[in-house]
Parts: structure tokens; sequence; C-alpha cells
């Protein structure tokens, strides 16, 4: 499976913060907002990946990244010019997904809970069209939404509907069968001129080859689209880390769990961050007789 991370857009919610910076560039407390869905493909295995933002922010993500082989991934980046729909992104990394699977998930979501990296296996394992991931909100009608039925079986999809047929909004991870790339060059622009995911999803919903696993009690789905919202993100990665000891999305941490890189490359990349608490982390997780499974 490959995997596409969507950092696009302008952030104009979050100004005057994006005015010179990449909304994903932002801190969510330790460290940047890109970090959370990197490590969202890793944990499921991904190691070879596809970032896509605008043609002036890309360069900030290849500082910051490079061609990811210290991690033991191979990244490499292409542009969305404006900014026309998720299912664009599809699209855009036709040639990149060729005949795989992909994960595509968006650049200002966070996912946190416990046996995270088994789920996301089994769901690439059992893989079969398109499967999607869904969590329980309050306020529905601001989502997708996914109505299940007794046996978790999917029924409908709904964008942003003004009577929710349930509370299941369909977050920002999604996975898909090679056929997607000819899905989404077959569906038409929303009357908002953009590439619908949803409009993705419904066509594999009407193949009967649509799933949707929920992520239950004990999860965390945050977007980071306002500044409350990002405030909100860095305060629940600062609590839990600060109790449990823990990092959140510690890409180093998730590429030694996964074999991506040996304990000496561990430590090399925690001494290059000397002097924080971060690269401490990194290197005492280096020392560790084997690797426990990371946070999300």
């Amino acid at each position: 499976m490959k995997g596409i991370i969507l950092a696009g857009g302008s952030g104009t919610r979050l100004r005057p913060l994006t005015g010179a910076l990449s909304k994903q560039m932002l801190p969510v407390y330790d460290k940047p907002m890109i970090y959370y869905p990197l490590s969202v493909l890793m944990l499921a295995g991904v190691r070879e990946m596809l970032l896509i933002s605008t043609p002036s922010q890309l360069g900030m993500f290849e500082d910051l990244l490079g061609d990811g082989s210290r991690l033991g991934l191979t990244v490499e980046y292409a542009a969305q010019d404006e900014p026309r729909g998720i299912a664009e992104s599809l699209i855009i990394g036709a040639d990149f997904i060729g005949d795989d699977q992909v994960c595509l998930v968006l650049g200002d979501n966070i996912f946190h809970g416990p046996r995270f990296s088994k789920l996301l296996g089994d769901s690439v394992a059992n893989l079969d069209g398109c499967e999607l991931f869904g969590y329980r909100v309050s306020d529905p009608s601001r989502y997708a939404v996914g109505e299940i039925d007794d046996d978790a079986r999917l029924l409908t999809l709904e964008e942003k509907p003004a009577r929710p047929r349930s509370n299941l909004a369909v977050t920002g991870l999604y996975m898909y069968d090679s056929d997607v790339v000819g899905i989404a060059k077959n569906i038409a622009p929303s009357d908002r001129g953009e590439l619908e995911i949803t409009d993705v999803n419904r066509a594999y919903l009407a193949q009967g080859r649509a799933g949707l696993t929920e992520l239950g009690r004990g999860f965390a789905w945050l977007d980071m689209g306002t500044p409350e919202s990002l405030l909100n993100a860095g305060q629940y990665v600062q609590l839990l880390e600060q109790r449990q000891g823990e990092r959140i999305a510690c890409i180093e941490e998730v590429a030694l769990h996964k074999g991506f890189i040996t304990p000496q490359q561990c430590r090399r990349l925690g001494e290059e961050m000397a002097g924080t608490a971060y690269g401490a982390y990194v290197c005492a997780i280096a020392e560790r007789p084997s690797p426990h499974t990371p946070a999300g």
C-alpha cells in the first residue's frame, strides 16, 4: 500500500498564523502538525508516500522531511495549485499510485487510540474496495456522515446533511484499491467546483465495496482548522504526553517499532536534537530492549 498526505489549502481560518507558513507546519504542542498524519501512514505499514501541497509551500516540507530515507521511507512531492477538492489528490497521484492500494490522509487530522496500529493493519489486510473510518460527533451536519446498520454495514453517505441520518462523521482517513484513480477521474465537480471525496466513496458504496470502521470510545479524532481547534489539539497532546510519559506521533519511534530503521539510526536522529526533551525521548527509546507499540 502507498500513502498520500494532502497538505494543501491556504489555511485562511488560521490567519495571520498562516500568512507565510503552511498550516501543516504549525506546532501542535511539541512537533509540527504534519507529523501526525505522517505517523498514521507509518503505523499502517506504509513506506512509500506522496505529499501534496501548494507550489509555494512544498519547499517547507522537503526541507523538513527530505526524501524520507532517514526514517526508512520514500517521500515524493507534488503540487496542487488550487484547492479543487480532496478527490483531486488521487488524480494528482495517479502515476504514484499505479496498480497499488492507497491510503489517503488529510494533513490537519490527529488520530489517537488504543491498538491503532493493529486496527490499521487489519484494514489494509482486508481491504476490498474502499474503507472509511467513522467517529461519532455532536455536530454531524458539519461533516460527511455515514449510516450503518446493526451489523456495521455501511448503508448511506451524505455530505454535510441538514438532517443527518446518524452522528457518525467520516474522518479524514481513507483506504482504497487501485480502482480509485479511475473513479476519481470520472466524478463531476460539485456545486462549489470541487471534486468531492464523498462522491468517490459513494461510487464504491454503489458497487457494494465500501466499508466503515468506527473509531469507538477511547479514540480521539481532531482536526485543526481553527485557532481554537489547534489549541485544543495541542493541549490534548500535552496532557497525554506529560501524564503517560509517551509521545504521540513520534515518527522516529514509529519507524523503529515498524523496523524501518535500526536502534542505532534512531539514536543518531535523537542526538541531532540534543538539548531538547523530544531528542532525549528519541535517544531513550533507541535503548529499549525491544520497541513497544507507539502511541497513535
